[in-house]
């Protein structure tokens, strides 16, 4: 796996994950997934970052990027 993700790429990954797991409820929650990549993005954001390590991101967020990630390959 890459070890370095782009701003472009985290967005892709959330998109990816709330069309699988459409956000709920009156606020509209988003999945866990979706939500542990959300704060890094965020942050990207407000910090004006183009990247970030891999390593930066929590185990849930590092999962939903892999799972992400394993679905493009399988698509090919």
């Amino acid at each position: 796996m890459p070890k370095i993700l782009t701003l472009t790429e985290l967005e892709a990954a959330i998109n990816f994950w709330r069309q699988r797991s459409p956000s709920v409820g009156e606020e509209l929650r988003l999945c866990p997934e979706a939500s542990s990549l959300a704060t890094p993005y965020a942050l990207m954001i407000i910090e004006r970052r183009k990247e970030l390590t891999v390593a930066e991101l929590s185990e849930r967020a590092q999962g939903a990027l892999v799972a992400w990630r394993e679905t493009l390959a399988q698509r090919g």
